[in-house]
Parts: C-alpha cells; structure tokens; sequence
C-alpha cells in the first residue's frame, strides 16, 4: 500500500511517514467553506471530506490511498481555526487557558474503490498560565499555522497541557492509532 498525503501540515507529514507504508506528498487546494449552522463537532470531518473530493478517485494506482484531514479545536462551542496573528494567537490562548477544550480531527480515506471518513476527539485540560507565559510561546513558537494557536508537542504543551483524555497524537494533528485501524479495514 501507498500513501498519499494531501497536507501541507509538516507535522502530519512526520507523523504518517513513521507509521510505516511509503509515502507521498500531494498537493490539493480546495476553498474550505463550512456550512452556515454546522455543529462544531462535524467540522474537520466536512473539511477532510471536501479535499478528498478535490482529487478524481479514477486517477488513484491500485494499492494507492489518498489520505486527507482537518483539525479543529473547539472551545464553548466555538471552533477555534488558526490564528491570523500575535492579538489572535493571545486571545485564542487566554480563552483556553485554565480551561477544557475539545480537539477533533477529521480524516478521509479515498482508494480507488472505496471511502470512508471518522472523526476523532481528545479533550485537552490546560493548566492556568499567565500573560508573560502566553507571551512567550507566542512570541517564540509563533503557532500561526496550529488550530487553536497552540501544538501540543510544543513548549506550551510541556508546561500547559495538565491532561489529556483521549490520543496524543489526534492533538498533534493526525490520529495514527486509528487511522492504522481504517486502514487496516479499509484493504
């Protein structure tokens, strides 16, 4: 089998180059337009769906699997993308701060003949931080391109993130325990 990944998450590229099975790197643009009045909770699935449609499943090798996804943190029934600069970034943290949030990723799936997509969630506990400790990260890891302003392998992960209830690596951005599963199943 062989993967191919349409991400330009260089995270996920790691990830899914470690699980394994050769790897390729796709290029897909889509504009990811969610419907008005979706619930939080179906939206990275609606993301990763709609890049895989992106890509004509006729043009895909036998033993070839398209690979999408979409990670979205959700706080207060909110979905938290990411940041457009250092003022969102601060808000985005300040708000997940000494707080529960939701992570979900979605992913699809797409062979030749045959599709299928989940939605995986871990709920992530931060720790109370202050201005100057957001400030850091901020201003160290500059988290623009996370969900959320945040990535749990970072700094702020070490020292913020009091627990997690759920896969690690879903919050990193792709869920490999389950994702080797689907796959599993999936041939």
């Amino acid at each position: 089998m062989k993967l191919l990944l349409a991400s330009q998450s260089p995270r996920r590229r790691q990830l899914l180059g470690e699980l394994g099975y050769p790897v390729e790197f796709v290029n897909i643009a889509v504009d990811e337009v969610v419907p008005e009045g979706m619930p939080a909770d179906q939206v990275a699935e609606h993301l990763a769906r709609l890049k895989a449609s992106a890509c004509d499943a006729d043009r895909l090798g036998d033993g070839e699997v398209l690979v999408t996804a979409d990670t979205v943190v959700v706080h207060g029934g909110r979905v938290l993308g990411k940041p457009a600069d250092r003022t969102e970034a601060l808000a985005m943290l300040h708000a997940l701060a000494a707080d529960r949030h939701a992570v979900y990723t979605g992913v699809c799936l797409r062979a030749r003949d045959a599709e299928r997509s989940f939605t995986e969630r871990t709920d992530v506990v931060f720790a109370p931080l202050t201005d100057a400790e957001l400030e850091h990260y901020v201003d160290t890891c500059r988290p623009y391109d996370k969900a959320g302003a945040y990535g749990i392998q970072d700094w702020i992960g070490m020292v913020g993130v009091s627990r997690i209830e759920g896969c690690y690596y879903n919050v990193v951005g792709l869920p490999l325990p389950r994702l080797f599963q689907e796959l599993k199943e999936m041939l």
